[in-house]
C-alpha cells in the first residue's frame, strides 16, 4: 500500500498527464480537420504509418498491379476513418486518469465512468461536482470529435474531385499513362502547339490548389483516382516534362505561361514532399545534380516528335541541357512521391520510382533503385 503523501503526489501526477493527453489529442483534431495550413501531426502521422505497414504486408499477396491499386485504394479511407477511434481512446484513456486523479478509487471504475461519458451511454454516473463536469466535458469533446470529421469528409473529397478533373482532362490531351510524345505530338496535329498558354494557366492554378489542398488536407496525397491506370502525381510529371520539353527542345515562340507552370510544379511538389519529410536539393543545377532520364531517353523522344513533324529546336545539345536544367527541379520529388502513392507506371516518372521501405514512425524511408 502507498503512504498517503506517494498517493497524492500519484495523483497529482496522473491528473497532469491526462490533461496533457486531453490537450495533444484535441491539438491533433484542430491540426488534421480545421487548421487550413500544412501542419505535421505526430497522431495522425503515427496513424497513417502504421495502417501503410500494414496495408504493404497484404501488397504481398498481390500479384499484379491492378489488385495492389484495388488493395491500396481503402489505404486513404481506412488510415483516416482509424484517426477518430485513435482520438476517441486517447480521450477515453485520459479522463479515466482524471476520474481516477479525482477520488474514483478504483482504475476500472474510472474506465467505465470515462466510458459512459465519452459515449454519452449515462449507464455509469457519480453525483459529485467534479466528476459531473468531467462528464460534461468528455461528452462535448466526443460530440466534437465526431461533428468535425463528418464535416470534414466533404471538404477532402471537394477538393478530390477538383484534382480528379484536371487529371481526366489531362486524358484526352496525353493518354493514358500519360506521355510527353502524346500531348506534344497531338497538341501539333490539331493545330494546338502554338497556343497552350491557357493550358500552361490552368495547370498553374491546379498546381496551386494541390499544394494548398494535399498539405493542409495530407490525406487526399493517398487519395487514388477512379481508375487504376490514372495519378494526380503522374498527371503532374506529364505536365512538367511536357512544358519542359516545349521550352527546351520545340521550336516555336516563347510562351511565359509554361515557365509559370513549373516553376508553380515544382514548388507544389517539393512543399507536398516536405510535409512527408522526403528530402530534395533546394537549389539544384543540371549537371552537378543528375536527373533521373538519360540522354538516350531524351534523345528517343525528341527523335519521334520530329517524326511526327513537330518543329525541333536544332541544336540538340544545347536543348538536352536545356530540358535538364528545367527537370531538375522537380525530379526527384516527382520520383519520391510515385512511390509513396504508388503510382501506376508512366513514362518518365513511376517507371523509375525509388524503392518504398516499411516506413518509419518518423518519416518515409525510400532508397534507390
Amino acid at each position: 500500500m502507498l503512504d498517503f503523501t506517494t498517493m497524492i503526489a500519484l495523483q497529482i501526477l496522473v491528473f497532469l498527464l491526462s490533461i496533457g493527453l486531453v490537450g495533444i489529442t484535441l491539438l491533433s483534431a484542430v491540426r488534421v480537420l480545421v487548421l487550413p495550413r500544412g501542419a505535421q501531426d505526430p497522431v495522425a502521422f503515427t496513424t497513417f504509418i502504421t495502417t501503410r505497414r500494414l496495408f504493404m504486408l497484404l501488397l504481398r499477396f498481390a500479384g499484379s498491379f491492378d489488385r495492389r491499386d484495388a488493395i491500396m485504394a481503402y489505404y486513404a479511407p481506412i488510415s483516416l476513418l482509424t484517426l477518430l477511434p485513435v482520438w476517441l481512446t486517447l480521450v477515453l484513456l485520459a479522463y479515466a486518469g482524471l476520474f481516477w486523479a479525482t477520488g474514483i478509487d478504483a482504475p476500472y471504475g474510472a474506465f467505465v465512468l470515462s466510458g459512459s461519458s465519452l459515449f454519452t451511454l449515462g449507464f455509469a454516473s457519480d453525483n459529485t461536482l467534479t466528476h459531473m463536469v468531467l462528464s460534461f466535458t468528455e461528452a462535448t469533446i466526443g460530440l466534437i470529435l465526431v461533428a468535425l470529421l463528418i464535416a470534414y469528409l466533404p471538404t477532402i473529397y471537394t477538393a478530390f474531385s477538383a484534382r480528379e478533373n484536371a487529371v481526366r482532362m489531362l486524358d484526352v490531351r496525353a493518354g493514358t499513362p500519360p506521355s510527353v510524345v502524346e500531348l506534344i505530338s497531338r497538341a501539333y496535329r490539331i493545330g494546338k502547339l502554338e497556343s497552350l498558354g491557357s493550358f500552361w494557366s490552368e495547370w498553374e492554378k491546379v498546381f496551386a490548389q494541390i499544394e494548398e489542398s494535399h498539405t493542409s488536407l495530407p490525406a487526399l496525397v493517398f487519395l487514388r483516382s477512379p481508375l487504376p491506370t490514372q495519378s494526380w502525381v503522374t498527371a503532374a510529371g506529364c505536365v512538367l516534362d511536357s512544358a519542359a520539353f516545349i521550352r527546351s527542345s520545340v521550336d516555336i515562340h516563347h510562351d511565359a505561361n509554361a515557365d509559370l507552370c513549373i516553376r508553380a510544379g515544382y514548388l507544389a511538389l517539393r512543399r507536398i514532399a516536405a510535409y512527408f519529410g522526403i528530402d530534395y536539393p533546394a537549389d539544384p543545377h543540371f549537371p552537378a545534380e543528375p536527373i533521373s532520364i538519360s540522354h538516350e531517353e531524351y534523345a528517343a523522344v525528341y527523335d519521334r516528335l520530329q517524326e511526327a513533324g513537330v518543329p525541333m529546336k536544332a541544336d540538340r545539345e544545347q536543348a538536352w541541357h536545356d530540358f535538364a536544367g528545367w527537370r531538375v527541379n522537380y525530379d526527384r520529388v516527382l520520383l519520391r512521391l510515385c512511390a509513396i502513392t504508388m503510382a501506376p507506371e508512366a513514362p518518365w516518372s513511376s517507371d523509375r520510382a525509388p524503392v518504398l521501405e516499411l516506413p518509419t514512425l518518423s518519416r518515409w524511408r525510400i532508397k534507390a533503385r
